[in-house]
């Protein structure tokens, strides 16, 4: 059976894997970020040292990239996923053991491991989740998105029960990563099949080839654009709350929860507005929504009207990441390269955003700081003509 053979429900049951896969990956994601008080106090770090801690998540994410197109290419996106899924357990499983020892040392590595496997389950799913799209011929990739912001909110729900309950960190951590790897071991197995090259021919495309492509470049840019926007929001937006308007932390938590609910919701029902108007015209639209929703924040003029402003920000930074995946993958042939060259471009985004934020901010005051994610859609803007979709070549 050939992959141009395959039946309706048999993709069906891969668009359930895949959307289990973005859920779970949000899960095992936030479950520990929402537990980061946790980890810091029992590692006995600083906020200086906190900080330096988290680049080896970064930093190993972002190193991992480039590997994960090559690797999604030569064994397929199911055992890419659970190969990162396994390094993501053990990564949390050397945290939970670095918190319960009180080493540094022990937590950077399972740090190092998360943030590998992150990055790789993250390349992989895209390319399976832009396979399943394209064979249904539906734009669905947003709504995956969406099952992974859906798989944040449960993990900072089950820690804040945990938190609440008394449960140590390192406990959650140990259930989380055997949690991932139970889901998905079984998950993948829903994944379309994966058709290998015969025995001593030569992939299509180099990670070299992918770079040296202007679309793959400007489909990076778009990932980089509207990500620093979102990115942004999830690390600034509470706090240019209570700092820019001296507002409680409740009204920083609930203007940071309109954002996500806008974002998820946009990532829900985006793709029935792509299919209508295409790919560019509504990344621009959602962009201006973006705008508007900065400036209200920005303007510092009423409560209010900051909280209806982070909805539009929220509407704003929603696609640009999905649509960006998409366009990137479509062609079969070529997208796990493409998928991971721009995706190494998209993601030091939330490597340099958060630092470049907080020296402003530190200068400038927050809100002031907030306006760099105006320069960033723009970007995503005059990029976005690189989403049209490219004509796939011919898998059988």
């Amino acid at each position: 059976m050939t992959l141009a053979d395959l039946d309706r429900p048999r993709i069906e049951r891969a668009k359930l894997a895949v959307g289990i896969t973005f859920g779970t990956n949000g899960l095992a994601f936030a479950g520990w970020f929402a537990r980061a008080p946790a980890v810091r106090h029992d590692l006995h770090l600083s906020a200086a040292g906190f900080g330096l801690l988290l680049l080896c998540i970064s930093v190993a994410g972002i190193a991992a990239i480039p590997v994960a197109g090559p690797l999604v290419q030569r064994v397929g996106p199911a055992r890419a996923v659970l190969l990162a899924s396994l390094s993501m357990a053990a990564g949390l499983t050397l945290l939970a053991t670095g918190t319960l020892l009180g080493s540094v040392p022990v937590a950077g590595l399972g740090l190092v491991l998360a943030g590998m496997g992150n990055s790789s389950w993250d390349v992989a799913m895209n390319v399976e989740g832009a396979d399943v799209e394209r064979r249904l011929s539906r734009t669905i990739m947003p709504r995956f998105h969406a099952g992974f912001s859906l798989g944040t909110v449960l993990g900072a729900a089950v820690s804040a029960a945990a938190a609440a309950a008394g449960i140590a960190v390192s406990v959650q951590l140990y259930l989380t990563a055997a949690l991932t790897v139970a889901v998905m071991v079984f998950a993948v197995r829903g994944f379309l099949p994966h058709v290998p090259l015969p025995e001593g021919e030569s992939h299509p495309m180099s990670v070299r080839q992918a770079w040296l492509e202007p679309r793959t470049i400007l489909i990076g840019l778009i990932l980089l654009g509207f990500g620093f926007a979102e990115g942004t929001a999830n690390d600034w937006l509470a706090i240019s709350l209570v700092d820019g308007y001296h507002a409680t932390e409740t009204v920083g938590a609930i203007g940071y929860g309109a954002f996500v609910v806008a974002m998820t919701l946009s990532r829900l029902f985006g793709g029935y507005a792509i299919e209508r108007w295409g790919r560019v015209a509504v990344l621009r639209a959602t962009a201006v929504a973006g705008v508007a929703g900065l400036l209200l924040v920005f303007s510092g003029a009423a409560i209010p009207l900051a909280l209806l402003g982070g909805l539009l920000w929220g509407v704003g930074s929603s696609l640009g990441f999905p649509v960006g995946m998409s366009s990137a993958a479509d062609d079969p042939v070529r997208s796990a390269i493409r998928v991971s060259v721009a995706g190494s471009i998209g993601y030091a985004s939330f490597l340099a955003g958060p630092p470049l934020i907080g020296v402003l901010a530190q200068h400038l005051g927050v809100l002031n700081a907030i306006l760099c994610a105006l320069v960033s859609l723009l970007i995503g803007v005059l990029a976005s003509g690189a989403a049209r979709p490219l004509k796939p070549t011919a898998l059988d």
